[in-house]
């Protein structure tokens, strides 16, 4: 998976920038030169607040040395920089003093930032994980955008793994979006990996997840109890040209057959958590993949995103221009979407890729 621009490692925190840490220096060296040509003039008491200034980008003991180099300045006279006298320079040193504690507390609180960043991360991924470029017998490439900055995970999902039916992939959409979510995107990612093992048919997997739903809106613990979710749910079998595909509610997949980009007509079931796969189980539909066909599966942040005018990014029709992009089309289409939006839509946006890839490599290494 994709993420750009919120690798793993990217909560984590990063030191000041450059010009940060460059700033106070420069400011330093500007006053002092200032001071020497324009001798006639005070401007050495400005070095006072530099300390405090770069207490911002550096640590305690930088900013000591800095605070050092301020008081040696303004206490020589014969640098021709200050004539501080000596309640000045007692309160400049205060000044310095303080700066140097403003430091050290600023240290260790993005030091404790950090650690609680790793572990965030760490938790997000574990709901999350990257999609591996094959599984089984299908290649698969993904992209994961959260709408709430600094998260990796917010209301969309998908997922793709192997069992004994074949080949399963998932892609949701949870109500609502952001932190408030994840915790419904880890119950539907938790009930769909028992079911790529235990459950037969496509249609009881859309059923073991829309039971989870309504477990969980049932339960005291849940603050909003009309939980539900949009799903589409894609079947590979093993042996098999042809991908099974069930709908409740999501936005159709594309399949990208050479330049012709066309959405796949299948039986739209209702969303997850109605309760309603119970007594009429979602249909099946069954379609012949051929050699080099892509299912692009996506999420409605991408299709309902605007551009400045209030038009809808027209995915269907830009992919076939961007599946010309070297690097890719789900990177393709993530930059497109984020050139058409300004910056990026501000809502979650999950893109799988899939393609039947003849058989499985493991299968190919049997006798």
């Amino acid at each position: 998976m994709r993420r750009r621009r919120e690798e793993p490692g990217g909560l984590r925190g990063e030191p000041p920038p450059r010009w940060a840490r460059i700033a106070p220096a420069a400011a330093l060296v500007a006053l002092v030169l200032a001071q020497a040509l324009t001798p006639g003039a005070e401007l050495g008491f400005f070095l006072a607040g530099l300390p405090p200034v770069a207490a911002f980008a550096y640590g305690a003991a930088g900013t000591a040395a800095f605070a050092a180099i301020v008081l040696l300045l303004l206490g020589l006279p014969s640098l021709g920089v200050g004539h501080a006298r000596s309640t000045d320079l007692a309160t400049v040193a205060a000044v310095c003093v303080l700066s140097v504690v403003i430091a050290w507390v600023r240290q260790r609180r993005d030091a404790q930032l950090v650690s609680v960043r790793t572990v965030a991360e760490a938790a997000q991924l574990a709901v999350l994980p990257p999609v591996p470029d094959r599984v089984g017998p299908v290649r698969c490439s993904g992209l994961y955008r959260a709408a709430q900055r600094g998260t990796l995970v917010g209301g969309d999902l998908y997922d793709v793994r192997a069992g004994p039916y074949g080949v399963r992939a998932l892609v949701g959409d949870v109500q609502g979006h952001g932190l408030a979510a994840v915790s419904t995107v880890g119950a539907l990612l938790g009930a769909f990996r028992e079911a790529v093992i235990d459950d037969a048919g496509l249609a009881a997997v859309a059923a073991r997840l829309d039971r989870r739903l309504v477990a969980d809106a049932a339960a005291t613990s849940v603050e909003h109890p009309e939980l539900f979710a949009t799903a589409v749910l894609l079947e590979f079998p093993p042996g098999l040209d042809v991908v099974r595909i069930v709908s409740c509610g999501h936005p159709s997949a594309l399949r990208v057959r050479g330049s012709v980009v066309d959405e796949l007509t299948v039986e739209p079931g209702p969303p997850l958590g109605l309760g309603l796969a119970g007594p009429t189980p979602p249909v099946v539909t069954e379609l012949a993949v051929r050699p080099g066909d892509q299912l692009l599966l996506h999420t409605d942040g991408v299709t309902e995103a605007r551009d400045a005018a209030g038009q809808f990014y027209p995915l269907a029709a830009r992919v076939p221009v961007l599946t010309r992009d070297p690097e890719g089309l789900v990177g393709a289409v993530w930059r497109d979407l984020a050139a058409f939006t300004k910056g990026g839509p501000n809502d979650d946006v999950a893109l799988l890729l899939l393609s039947l890839d003849g058989r499985d490599p493991a299968a190919r290494a049997a006798p």
